[in-house]
C-alpha cells in the first residue's frame, strides 16, 4: 500500500510541478502583454500632447485676428462684444410637434 501511495505523492507533484510552470509562462506572457500595451499607451499620450500643442498653436488670437481679416469679404466676420450676448432664457426655441391623433375606432358592420 505504501508503494501506491508513494506513487500517487509523486505524480501529485509533478503535476503541480507542471501547473505551476505553465501558469509562470502565462504570467510572464501576460507581463509582456501589458508592457507593450502601456507603451503604446504612452505613444499615444505623446501623439496627443503634440496635437494639443498644434491646435493651441493654430487658435492663437493674433493668427485668427489675421484670418479674420485676410478673409473679411468672404465670412463678414466682425469682432465679438460683450453685449452680443444673451441668456439662453429669451431665445424662442420651435415647439415640439403636436402628437398625432389616435385613429377613430371602425364601427361594427350590424350582425343578421
Amino acid at each position: 500500500m505504501r508503494p501506491l501511495t508513494y506513487l500517487a505523492c509523486v505524480l501529485l507533484v509533478m503535476g503541480l510541478a507542471f501547473w505551476a510552470y505553465r501558469e509562470n509562462y502565462r504570467t510572464q506572457a501576460a507581463i509582456g502583454e501589458m508592457s507593450q500595451i502601456q507603451r503604446e499607451i504612452a505613444g499615444l499620450r505623446e501623439d496627443l500632447g503634440v496635437l494639443r500643442a498644434e491646435w493651441a498653436y493654430l487658435n492663437r488670437p493674433e493668427r485668427l485676428r489675421e484670418l479674420v481679416d485676410l478673409n473679411f469679404d468672404r465670412l463678414q466676420l466682425i469682432p465679438r462684444e460683450a453685449g452680443q450676448t444673451v441668456g439662453l432664457g429669451h431665445i424662442d426655441y420651435p415647439k415640439p410637434p403636436a402628437p398625432p391623433e389616435p385613429p377613430e375606432p371602425a364601427e361594427a358592420a350590424p350582425q343578421e
